[in-house]
């Protein structure tokens, strides 16, 4: 198979105006308001980083506990101080599972 199609990694990073490679894991969330989320993963770092195109592609640093319900306003989900909607953290959430082994101390 003989495929010419661009990697998806400097995609996303000219998309989100972060540093990706080929040696991170990442992911890429269209919501249903068409903002786009990008999360990557690079291997021996204790966290991730996750774009929101809705947080003006401001960079969070995340890790296996990030998700938050109910923090600062009750019942909502946030990430840092970022609101986001059921869909957005479960695929957040999926993002930092597949990924979990490429954090150190983890397998």
């Amino acid at each position: 198979m003989n495929d010419t199609s661009p990697a998806i990694e400097p995609l996303l990073a000219r998309l989100c105006g972060g540093a990706i490679t080929g040696e991170d894991y990442v992911g890429y969330f269209l919501n249903a308001h068409g903002e786009e989320l990008v999360f990557a993963q690079r291997r021996d770092e204790k966290t991730a980083r996750f774009w929101h195109s809705d947080a003006d592609w401001q960079m969070f640093r995340i890790g296996d506990h990030s998700i938050r319900v109910g923090g600062v306003m009750d019942g909502m989900i946030t990430v840092d101080d970022l609101v986001i909607n059921r869909s957005e953290a479960a695929w957040l959430s999926s993002c930092l599972a597949a990924s979990r082994h490429l954090r150190p101390g983890r397998a």
